[in-house]
């Protein structure tokens, strides 16, 4: 099991060096100049070409990607143009709350969506196959900014059962922040609940029609026990597979999640960086988000690994 993941860590690194490269490009092709972010608008030319020879922003792009990657490589991310803070502190701040955010919207959609996946195979082409099948396209439909704002205006505007925004750090307050977690995992995690639930289902027709499930029923084994102990294991990997690939599509979503509920993470500092001509800031978060991306996905075929002994053949 070492080998396969130490030979699936090998693949990611030149993955990283491609995204990095391109990250870095990409981000200095964003209209606006730095400097006069930094300066203001009454800086003259002179000044802000001498903040950008200090920066190094007047050197050929291979030289400054050189420079760049020579630092990232030593764990310097920089600091960012806007406050001199260094990148490092900035990400230590703020990943925890994105991964926060995003393992509970796993945890949510798995919660939700395997269960209703199940019901919905089970009792297959019924009320209650129909009824779920319908909520989950529903919530696949809504866009994740419209539906946190809806929230909003239901649950805190209307009901006042929660507040609509702001942040608790869990080593500080553990109940402050789940509550304060409970609309924007929600927001982020409802659509891939959908998914979960569509990919379950499909997974349990096709095994509930096996030959080993159409035995264990003629052995006398009970309904559940078939379903729970014979069925979900063998259809759970289609699904693992669907949850792999969406976490880099909630960190996506983490974007646009964090600025509606006002959550210090790495989504608000991209889109602050961004506003701002932050470039080493933008550049950082969107390093950290791709790679950690990549490790969730070599972590699942470890995972694969382990649960499926024909990859081990």
């Amino acid at each position: 099991m070492l080998r396969y993941f130490a030979l699936r860590l090998a693949q990611i690194g030149p993955v990283v060096l491609v995204v990095s490269f391109m990250v870095f490009s990409m981000t200095l092709l964003l209209p606006g100049d730095p400097t006069l972010s930094m300066l203001g608008e009454g800086a003259t030319t002179a000044q802000r070409q001498a903040l950008r020879t200090e920066l190094g922003l007047d050197l050929p792009l291979p030289v400054q990607y050189g420079r760049w990657v020579g630092r990232i490589v030593t764990g310097d991310f920089g600091r960012s143009l806007r406050n001199r803070q260094p990148i490092v502190d900035m990400l230590a701040e703020r990943i925890p709350v994105t991964l926060q955010l995003t393992i509970l919207s796993m945890l949510v959609s798995i919660l939700i969506g395997v269960p209703a996946g199940i019901v919905a195979a089970v009792w297959r082409n019924s009320w209650a196959d129909i009824g779920v099948t319908f909520v989950a396209m529903f919530s696949m439909a809504i866009p994740p900014f419209w539906a946190g704002m809806l929230l909003i205006m239901l649950v805190c505007i209307q009901l006042g059962w929660l507040p609509p925004s702001g942040y608790a750090a869990f080593s500080d307050a553990p109940l402050q922040s789940l509550r304060m977690m409970i609309l924007p995992t929600l927001t982020l995690g409802a659509a891939m609940a959908g998914l979960v639930m569509r990919q379950t289902r499909a997974s349990m027709l096709e095994v509930m029609s096996a030959d080993y499930v159409r035995t264990a029923r003629a052995k006398g084994a009970r309904e559940a026990r078939v379903i729970l102990h014979h069925g979900l294991p063998n259809a759970f990997i289609p699904v693992l597979t669907v949850v792999g690939l969406q976490f880099g599509t909630l960190l996506g979503g983490a974007v646009i999640t964090e600025s509606i509920f006002s959550l210090p993470g790495l989504g608000s500092m991209v889109i602050d960086a961004i506003f701002n001509r932050d470039f080493p800031a933008v550049q950082g978060a969107i390093l950290v988000i791709v790679t950690g991306v990549l490790l969730l996905n070599a972590i699942i075929d470890v995972v694969y690994y382990l649960v499926d002994k024909r990859i081990a053949r």
